[in-house]
């Protein structure tokens, strides 16, 4: 019987979250990525951001098990911030975006960061 390299198995997760991930691409560009730090890890993607909540690695990995999103934010200094389990398809990035980047005062903080004034 032939066994999946793990490498390229990562490697067409990692792709997968890509995909999902650029269905909404102004949403997540909006949390600072840095795309040299996008990477592959076992079982998924990791990246890191800069957003409103949280600056730091944010990892993406598939529980094959209940073929659901694990999301794991981790710290500057390598800490586990906090992670969200159970996480469907369809609300991947909507999850990220409100424990990275969406705040109470979002369209304010917007303007003060990039100096827009509204009319």
């Amino acid at each position: 019987m032939y066994m999946e390299n793990n490498d390229s198995y990562d490697l067409e997760l990692a792709k997968y979250i890509w995909s999902i991930l650029k269905t909404q691409i102004t949403i997540f560009m909006s949390w600072g990525i840095e795309p040299k730090s996008m990477k592959v890890i076992e079982g998924g993607l990791e990246f890191h951001c800069q957003g409103f909540k949280h600056t730091g690695k944010v990892q993406i990995v598939l529980d094959e098990g209940k073929d659901l999103f694990e999301v794991h934010l981790i710290s500057e200094d390598g800490k586990k911030v906090k992670t969200i389990e159970d996480v469907f398809l369809d609300n991947l990035v909507s999850v990220i975006d409100e424990n990275v980047e969406k705040t109470e005062d979002y369209e304010k903080r917007i303007s003060e960061e990039y100096h827009i004034i509204e009319l």
